[in-house]
């Protein structure tokens, strides 16, 4: 019979402990031609924190959710369903509904072609939000105040509405070069 991939549902910070669980399990219980594979989408997040230092991290694609590719019958769905931490699969009235091939390409962050990666560009986050007060410490408008009025966190960069010669000016600056005034 051929392997599908379905989705089962964990509790809330399980997957990795479910999916240690279910190596384990299969294992023991000599399931591994029946049960193929398990995984846990991950992309990496770049948080740009106070300063301008940047934090890169691990980040789960699909939180609470792990997928396994496995046979598709009442053993292997009873088997996984009865591993500690899942709380059932993904599909119509918890039945269990496979993933379509672009369905798990998508969320693996493939292309259409079978094993081909694509060039993902990593995702960048910021504690720096439009509207929020910050102080510049470098540059020629070092110790100037203003007002955050856009983030381009994928860039870098943010414009800051700054009062300059009683006026206020839109500045384009780096995220390292401002701190948030608390």
């Amino acid at each position: 019979m051929a392997k599908r991939w379905y989705v089962i549902h964990t509790y809330s910070g399980y997957e990795n402990k479910v999916k240690a669980d279910l190596e384990h399990r299969i294992e023991m219980m000599g399931m591994q031609d029946q049960i193929a594979d398990i995984q846990i989408p991950t992309e990496e997040v770049t948080e740009i924190k106070d300063g301008g230092k940047r934090e890169t991290k691990e980040s789960k694609v699909l939180p609470s959710y792990v997928l396994v590719r496995m046979e598709g019958n009442d053993d292997t769905w009873s088997f996984v369903r009865n591993t500690p931490g899942v709380t059932g699969f993904v599909g119509p009235d918890g039945k269990p509904s496979p993933l379509r091939r672009s369905e798990f390409d998508k969320i693996m962050r493939r292309s259409g072609v079978r094993g081909a990666a694509v060039s993902v560009p990593k995702r960048t986050s910021t504690n720096i939000e439009p509207g929020q007060s910050v102080r510049v410490l470098s540059g020629p408008l070092a110790d100037f105040d203003g007002i955050v009025s856009e983030v381009s966190a994928e860039s870098g960069k943010i414009k800051v509405m700054l009062m300059i010669f009683g006026r206020e000016t839109p500045v384009e600056l780096t995220l390292d070069q401002v701190t948030v005034i608390a």
